[in-house]
């Protein structure tokens, strides 16, 4: 397998630090807010690159954190008059619903900072004794100066650094780069004690304790892999591989791998720009099925432009495997068919192309339906399909749904019963070989945008696609 090292910045062979396991760490969301598509991009990127090892036949260690202590998640307390625990809650049980409705599972250890305070403190502590850290009024600071290393993974120089870092300095410390890993408490704010005083972890020492809380292993690095949006590359990323690497006297990850950006029609997707797209209106309107298709569409790196346009294009395309899907009307498969799988995981251990991946699942379309004109009651070609669609349905998460129900998107359970009911007057028609009736009670569904087939296994029906 070939994975894009964002360290090397270039593709280099994966090899896992121990033998048939992979520990993998991404940085889940800051949780004072619903989860948008920038959230849903990040999830997918990592669930796919999950689901690959596994069908490779790795044992996979996931972890994903969530950041439950934060300026925005105190400033939505004030706003809203809620606790922290409040909040967190609410916030995080929505974030696991969106991403579930798009097929993305839990990770296998989901650590909080606020539950990692002990951890925190050890690891700064560490870093003091070691001569790294200094305290200054408002928390206890990184001393960017004595990291010769420091740079190296985001590739950035000083000068390019300045302007961000003058934001967020102040006259005591040391360098512009120099970083809070504990804040000292306001009034009011949320505050754990430590040996500096009150106060509540930075955000970057968070993921770098927790990393060694639940995946550290022994050598020349902690984990295999370490995930996240392009945007968390600097200073975010840079920040955690500069600690960890000064604390352990190991290199925090043997490869760092991004997703690109999310923009809407063109512009980054970003709350100031009042463009911001939430996960949640999305799946008013789509199947979370549709969107992780269309948004596992892009290569992982490369920057997505969601729009309306692309969105149905992609739909169309995930039509295709669900009309295959209702040709075969078989539950059971053999075995999937070996070329077919080899081309599917050849186009994926190369860093995950999704393009080539995708071609593959064409032309099996293709060819299959070709050979079900030819062959319709072929049960062994069925079978082959049917796995053939399952293994899709285990490593991308597509094709799960039942290929009948697909169709029936956006009817209601009201209007389906209606539609039932005149499919049965129709039977009863055609079997009194009413065929006028019949043929107008056909037409009436034809006119409520309702498709109807009769096949062997009796009368189906779909909403007639726009």
């Amino acid at each position: 397998m070939l994975l894009f090292n964002s360290l090397s910045k270039q593709k280099e062979e994966f090899i896992p630090i121990e033998k048939n396991h992979v520990k993998i760490y991404v940085c889940g969301p800051t949780v004072y807010d619903d989860a948008h598509l920038g959230h849903a991009r990040s999830a997918l990127a990592f669930d796919l690159l999950r689901r690959l090892f596994k069908t490779d036949g790795y044992q996979v260690t996931f972890v994903k954190n969530f950041t439950d202590i934060d300026d925005k998640i105190i400033t939505k307390m004030t706003e809203s008059k809620q606790t922290l625990e409040e909040i967190v809650t609410h916030y995080i049980t929505r974030y696991k619903e969106d991403m579930h409705a798009l097929g993305i599972e839990d990770a296998d250890i989901e650590p909080k900072a606020t539950e990692s305070i002990e951890d925190i403190l050890n690891f700064i502590q560490h870093l003091e004794d070691k001569g790294f850290a200094y305290v200054i009024d408002d928390g206890v600071y990184f001393d960017t100066s004595k990291d010769k290393e420091y740079f190296s993974l985001s590739g950035r120089s000083v000068d390019e650094t300045q302007n961000q870092s003058r934001v967020e300095s102040n006259s005591q410390k040391r360098d512009l780069k120099d970083f809070a890993m504990w804040k000292f408490s306001k009034s009011g704010e949320p505050a754990y004690p430590s040996p500096w005083g009150k106060g509540r972890p930075g955000w970057h020492i968070e993921c770098s304790a927790m990393i060694k809380k639940h995946l550290a292993s022994s050598g020349d690095y902690q984990i295999d892999i370490h995930g996240g949006g392009a945007d968390l590359l600097f200073p975010h990323h840079e920040n955690e591989a500069c600690q960890s690497r000064c604390e352990s006297d190991q290199k925090l990850a043997r490869y760092w791998m991004h997703n690109g950006f999310v923009q809407i029609d063109g512009e980054k997707m970003s709350k100031s720009l009042g463009n911001s797209f939430f996960l949640k209106d999305a799946l008013q309107v789509y199947t979370g099925e549709v969107l992780r298709f269309y948004l596992l569409s892009s290569h992982y790196r490369a920057n997505f432009n969601f729009n309306e346009e692309d969105l149905l294009a992609s739909k169309k395309r995930l039509d295709k495997l669900y009309r295959l899907k209702k040709r075969i009307i078989i539950d059971k498969g053999s075995s999937v068919n070996k070329s077919f799988k080899a081309a599917i995981l050849n186009a994926l251990h190369d860093d995950l192309n999704i393009s080539a991946t995708l071609a593959v699942i064409d032309e099996m379309i293709t060819d299959a339906n070709e050979k079900l004109d030819k062959e319709p009651k072929n049960k062994g070609l069925k079978k082959e399909i049917r796995s053939n669609i399952t293994f899709l349905e285990t490593l991308l998460g597509i094709g799960t749904m039942n290929a009948f129900a697909y169709f029936q998107i956006g009817i209601s359970e009201a209007e389906k019963r209606d539609i039932e009911t005149l499919i049965k007057q129709r039977d009863i028609a055609k079997a009194n070989k009413d065929y006028a009736q019949s043929d107008a009670i056909r037409d009436t569904l034809k006119a409520k945008q309702i498709q109807i087939m009769d096949t062997p296994e009796g009368t189906v029906w779909e909403k007639i696609q726009a």
